[in-house]
């Protein structure tokens, strides 16, 4: 039936575009018309249907999931009152059981149909991307992209997944989608890409098996001998060839979630963990773990506080020099104005600006929240992994994006192994930031 559905010759049947007809079709999965088998045989040709449909066709089928196989709220609304109602122990468990059964959702049934296909995991996961964009539009949406999600999760449960080395000797198929995925700092050329699978430089994956040549999220890691200050010279330099036995320190500089659909899944946390055991069962050299990471709202939060001219985020004796130095009247937008130039390349202004913006990169990372968590993401997933805020970093990324997200900023997050289960503790139960000595002299 599929296949006669998606001919060359005819192209998509006209009919999976409409709406009365798909409905149908996934009505009948659900309920299994016909029997398992003739269920089986329709979530295939839907399947491949959904892989062919138009924009408007997808947002068709989403919407149809979202609306036509929800609860059903008054047979919910029945099981709560036949628990409350309940006479004897019997009664409620009995009433208990179906009440859990009726805040299943049908399309559950027909989602965990469409995973047992050959790409059906993909699909869902790719489903669930396009969901989270439409999400704002329709409560009903969200509902659903929070259905997918929670078999997502357990489908994709680290125990599930495998730790796999991506080396230059890799799959060309798998090393360009590296190229592709890469989210953090761009691979611009083959070149670029063997430079970061040398023998000092690692690429580690998660991968499933029923996704064996798509890896879910990587890490890249730079085997050296201090912490890492500079994102250009960590991956330009081709003069420190350092063998991995010479290496003290793996630094960690680069992690790409590679499928959109996985949002919220954790699984970066666990992948740093993992290849902190594999490097250490590896290496016996190895005594420091660190990350070297992006502060990408940094220029978000400081930028409009700036042109708004808001003294009121620099302490007096930054605005006592940078009035002295600069003659003009408000602090706030002299240091906006600044900020607008190559001014990084200007010893007069680097002199008076470069104290003012670690104290406020400082501020930012450890003083404004979102609720319990810092404010910057990047920060509350090392920090939430266990890490310590361990240096800020001036002029470490000159990168036009570098400079476009946090003038420049970046950030080591420290891996100590005997102390991470602390840390977490410390900053997701007490809400307390762990900082470094250097990071806590910036805030005085």
């Amino acid at each position: 039936m599929a296949r006669k559905a998606l001919t060359k010759a005819e192209g998509l049947d006209p009919r999976y575009e409409n709406r009365d007809h798909l409905q149908r079709l996934i009505h009948d999965c659900i309920y299994a018309k016909g029997g398992d088998v003739s269920a089986r045989s329709r979530t295939v040709e839907l399947g491949a249907v959904y892989m062919h449909l138009s924009v408007k066709g997808r947002e068709t089928f989403h919407d149809i999931l979202a609306h036509d196989f929800d609860i059903d709220r008054q047979l919910l609304a029945d099981k709560i009152k036949e628990l409350a109602e309940a006479r004897n122990q019997k009664e409620a468990i009995t009433a208990e059981i179906e009440l859990k059964n009726a805040l299943i959702p049908p399309r559950i049934i027909f989602l965990k149909q469409f995973s047992s296909l050959p790409n059906g995991l993909k699909l869902l996961i790719d489903m669930r991307a396009t969901l989270l964009s439409r999400v704002k539009e329709d409560q009903r949406l969200y509902k659903l992209s929070f259905d997918i999600k929670e078999l997502l999760g357990a489908w994709f449960d680290i125990g599930l997944l495998d730790l796999q080395e991506i080396t230059w000797n890799s799959p060309a198929a798998l090393l360009e989608k590296l190229i592709e995925y890469e989210a953090v700092h761009e691979i611009r050329s083959w070149g670029d890409l063997h430079r970061r699978l040398a023998s000092n430089r690692l690429c580690f994956a998660f991968f499933h098996n029923k996704m064996p040549s798509e890896p879910l999220i990587f890490v890249e890691v730079a085997l050296v001998n201090k912490l890492s200050s500079n994102i250009q010279e960590l991956l330009d330099k081709e003069d420190e060839k350092i063998e991995p036995e010479q290496a003290t320190t793996a630094i960690f500089y680069s992690i790409s979630n590679t499928q959109p659909g996985l949002a919220g899944i954790s699984l970066g946390n666990f992948l740093i963990k993992t290849v902190i055991q594999e490097l250490s069962n590896e290496h016996d050299n190895l005594k420091h773990y660190a990350t070297l990471s992006p502060v990408p709202n940094f220029r978000k939060w400081l930028d409009p506080k700036l042109a708004a001219g808001d003294e009121d985020v620099l302490r007096t004796k930054e605005i006592a020099a940078l009035k002295d130095r600069f003659t003009c009247e408000n602090a706030a937008h002299q240091l906006g104005e600044i900020l607008t130039g190559d001014w990084y390349r200007n010893s007069e202004a680097a002199e008076v600006v470069k104290p003012i913006l670690q104290r406020l990169c400082a501020k930012y990372l450890v003083e404004e929240r979102c609720g319990n968590r810092t404010l910057d993401p990047v920060a509350n997933f090392h920090l939430t992994n266990g890490a310590r805020l361990e240096r800020i970093n001036w002029c470490a990324d000159i990168s036009e994006i570098g400079m476009k997200r946090s003038y420049g900023f970046m950030v080591n997050y420290y891996y100590e192994l005997s102390a991470i289960e602390k840390n977490h503790e410390e900053y997701v139960s007490k809400t307390n930031i762990v900082i470094s000595r250097a990071v806590k002299s910036l805030l005085k």
